[in-house]
């Protein structure tokens, strides 16, 4: 694909803890054919390491996305299948690097997806701030009226992020909390994970297969996933 043809979507991950849910996130937009810019923050970085044992190397990035997409929520590595094409179509950004094309609004991007989201991250973002490329890139969707989804993971809440998580809605974001429902038969802490990474990805309106979706009939999370 030209660059001239590619729109990706771009992925924010902040330091919150909740690394699987970006995984899954990942893979489901991997799945669907999309185009991913990838911009992974400092402090998410010592999350993975903590959640998954794998450090996130800007120098060898491609080889540890790789390691964190095969890797299961229960930690059991290999559990999907990363295909070479799929990595084809994903570009990472230095955190730092504020020179990156996610910073300018002439960046073609069909929009941003921030998972997971830190209270640090939604302050920074609701207030407008550029301390570092994924709150730049957050402020750019903004501005250009572009999808942004702001997937927060964060509890209890306080009253100054539930007033900045206002502050997004009424800028347009759609403020999605990592909070997984259990009506579509979760059985696997996977399942639990990767309804919200649907969800995240319903709001982006990216079709997925990731969770068994309501049909109007009770009972049916009892007899798990089809």
């Amino acid at each position: 694909m030209s660059r001239q043809q590619r729109r990706p979507w771009i992925v924010g991950v902040s330091g919150a803890s909740g690394t699987p849910f970006a995984g899954s996130v990942l893979r489901g937009l991997l799945d669907a054919g999309e185009s991913v810019d990838l911009v992974v923050s400092r402090a998410s970085r010592l999350t993975l390491l903590d959640e998954t044992g794998i450090a996130f190397r800007d120098a060898h990035w491609r080889e540890d996305l790789r390691a964190w997409l095969a890797r299961g929520a229960d930690g059991t590595p290999d559990s999907f299948a990363v295909t070479d094409a799929a990595l084809e179509r994903v570009r990472h950004w230095g955190a730092g690097d504020l020179a990156a094309g996610p910073s300018s609004g002439s960046y073609p991007a069909k929009g941003m997806l921030i998972v997971p989201a830190s209270t640090a991250c939604v302050a920074g973002v609701a207030l407008g701030l550029s301390k570092d490329l994924l709150q730049r890139a957050a402020s750019v969707t903004l501005k250009e009226r572009r999808p942004l989804v702001v997937a927060v993971r964060e509890t209890p809440l306080s009253g100054q992020t539930l007033r900045q998580m206002v502050a997004l809605d009424e800028a347009g974001a759609v403020v999605l909390p990592a909070s997984p429902a259990f009506y579509a038969g979760a059985t696997h802490i996977q399942d639990l994970v990767d309804f919200v990474a649907g969800r995240v990805l319903d709001a982006a309106r990216v079709p997925h297969q990731l969770y068994r979706r309501w049909e109007g009939e009770l009972g049916g999370g009892s007899r798990g996933r089809p």
